[in-house]
Parts: structure tokens; sequence; C-alpha cells
């Protein structure tokens, strides 16, 4: 099978920071273990010698990443790669991609993979729309612009179970039916960030280390999380660990959003709050996981998947969680909160209850077994099929 992979990058800068990246970095070999023909078409190479790269321009914005296809460039490429799938890692380019199969005279499936979703529920069935994607009223045409493109798909990939149902809820809106085109296909694991769990960190007298590595936009909810780092840490039971995993953004990124700077500055001046970045240095990511007792998911309304909560769940470290979306249907119930004082009654039990913690660690190592690349690249393999 020839797959034509296209990589939209959002984070050509760290791109140890783009978890679509990571994910196509993974799954290509794998994707080659199993005997399919992959070229990743990206503006950076993902995947292992075996796999083929075009170079294509990194979109200025996330608005040009969803608006501004080149179909001559797309045309180009299906000709030169004759795929027999070509796959959409951004979902709204599909109606553009649609079109340069229909000149290039190419039956390629084209599979849409919804790596990220332009809006959430509310417990009460509403629809949001999701901020970040919201800039000058935009959401509403991005969120139109998502439909087309699973409209215009022949198979749609999902993450999670939560996905499916929020992809299906909303395209419904929309007059948009999936029918059988729907498939759940999670994420990878990174095998390099897997740890047994009898290696987890022990308690040190000065607290234990509970770690955020996320990206620190606000619409993960971050301000909630600096409320929570100030309740958590009051006792000295436990101190944080937050990663800037940006470190310098670009001005064209900073003047969409500047919350990360922002969010980055509030939890450095707290006390017992460590800012710590791993310089786009996979090792130096897996050591600063290795060095805590447990993660901290974030308070991101419209998650659908989550590889820092798979980061750390694989290295054996039990992840405290709000409720909220796929993060509810994935983290073991013991470690959900609705509360502050539920998040910190959890977290002091995990520094302070090695069995509580060894019973967590183990079942968090457990919960990452089924993502593992050889596994996940099947099922992909099956929803392409």
């Amino acid at each position: 099978m020839r797959v034509l992979y296209l990589l939209n990058i959002s984070n050509p800068d760290r791109l140890s920071a783009d978890s679509g990246w990571i994910f196509a970095d993974l799954l290509a070999p794998a994707l080659a273990d199993a005997g399919a023909k992959v070229t990743v078409a990206a503006p950076a190479a993902a995947g292992d010698a075996r796999c083929g790269f075009r170079q294509t321009r990194a979109p200025g914005t996330k608005y040009r990443a969803r608006f501004s296809a080149d179909i001559d460039e797309l045309v180009a490429l299906i000709r030169t790669e004759r795929p027999e799938v070509v796959v959409a890692n951004q979902i709204e380019e599909a109606p553009a991609i649609r079109t340069a199969l229909l000149e290039a005279g190419s039956d390629a499936l084209l599979a849409g993979y919804c790596h990220y979703l332009p809006f959430a529920f509310t417990a009460g069935g509403q629809l949001l729309l999701d901020p970040s994607l919201n800039d000058a009223g935009l959401g509403r045409s991005v969120l139109l612009a998502f439909a087309a493109g699973l409209a215009a798909c022949d198979r749609v990939m999902v993450h999670s179970s939560t996905a499916a149902s929020w992809v299906s809820a909303a395209v419904a809106r929309m007059t948009v039916e999936l029918g059988e085109k729907l498939r759940v296909v999670p994420a990878p694991r990174d095998e390099r960030l897997v740890r047994a769990p009898t290696a987890t960190q022990s308690v040190s007298g000065a607290g234990a280390i509970g770690i955020y590595n996320h990206r620190l936009y606000a619409h993960y909810g971050t301000e909630q999380f600096v409320d929570l780092a100030r309740d958590l840490t009051v006792s000295g039971t436990v101190r944080l660990r937050v990663m800037d995993l940006f470190g310098q953004r670009r001005a064209e990124r900073k003047g969409l959003d500047d919350s990360p700077e922002k969010m980055r500055d509030q939890l450095a001046a707290l006390p017992h709050v460590q800012v710590v970045s791993d310089r786009g240095d996979r090792v130096r990511y897996k050591n600063l996981l290795a060095g805590a007792r447990f993660g901290i998911a974030p308070f991101r309304p419209g998650c659908p998947w989550s590889m820092s909560v798979i980061d750390c769940q694989g290295m054996g470290l039990p992840v405290i969680s709000p409720k909220l979306g796929w993060l509810a249907e994935h983290i073991d119930p013991e470690l959900c909160f609705t509360t502050p004082a539920e998040a910190v009654a959890l977290a002091e039990r995990l520094a302070t209850d090695d069995e509580f913690h060894a019973l967590h660690a183990k079942r968090a190592h457990a919960s990452t077994a089924d993502f593992t690349p050889v596994l996940v690249a099947a099922r992909y393999l099956e929803a392409i099929s």
C-alpha cells in the first residue's frame, strides 16, 4: 500500500512540542514495518530512512493551515507519488485534497485524521467553539470547514471514543452523515518514554514532585492550573515541575496568542514551582519525567487525547485529572477530581501513600499497553484498507 501522509506542523521551531509531528514520526516507521510504502509531505521530515519525504511550506499561522491549501502543489504531489491512500492530518484541507485527486485523475482513498477538534461539548450537550480558533470570529468558519472536510473524506479517524461521539454529534447538526466512515485509532506512545512502574520515583525530604507537561495555552485551562498550583504546594508535601515546551516562539505565533508566555511567567513566580525546559531534547524530557512522582492533566474542555498524559503513564506516573472529555474516559476514576480540594487530597495521597502510589503506577503503565506503534499501525492500516 502506497500512503501519502500530508502533515501540517504547527510548531516547526520546536518539533518536540508538536504532537502531530511526533505521532507521524512514530507511526511512519511502524507502517513501513507492516509493509506500507509511506511518503510524508511536511515542512520537516518524519519517520526513518525507509520513509519518503516531500518538503512543503510551513503555514504562517493556524488559520493559514486551514484556509490556504495549495491545490497545484497537491496535484503535483499526487501525480509524483501515485498514492493508494492519502492521509489528511488537517481535516479542513480535505476538500482541496479531493479536488487535487480529481484533477490528478487519482482514485486514491482519502482518509482524514482528526488530530484536533475545533469544538467541545458541555455536560448539557451545548456545542462550544474552541477559543483558540475563534480570533476575529473565525471559529464558526473553522467549524464549517471542519465539517466540509469530513464530508470529503472516505475514512475519518479519531483518537478516542469521546472524540468519536463528539465528532458525530457536531457534524450531525450540519447534516453531514459519517456512517461507516468513522474509526477510532489512538495515537502511538513513544517507546523511548516507557519505564517499568517499579522504577517510580521515591519522595525526598523536599516533597514529592508533580509534573505538568502540557502546552501552556489559555485554552488548555492553564489559568485553572495556576490557581490549583497554589493549593497543591501550600502544605509543602508537593512541589511542582512545569514544562516550558515552546521556548521562544516566533512573533507571528505570539501575535495570535501570547498566553503561553504569560502563563509561564505567572507559574515561575509561584513558590515551590519550578519551570523547566527540555530544550527540544527527548532524553532530557524523559529524565525530567523520571524525576517526578505523579503527573497532572490539563483543564482543557475539548480534550480528545493528550500525548503528554500518555508520556507520563508510559513512565509509570499516575496522573490526576479533572473529569473532562477523554481524560474522564481514560484515566482511572480514582484519580479524577471535580474540586481543587479533591485534587490536593489525591496529590498528597500519591505523595505519601506508597501502596496507593504503587497500585496506580502499575495501572497507569498498563493503560498504555495498547498504544505501542506496532499495534497502532495495525489499527491504522485496517482503518484505511
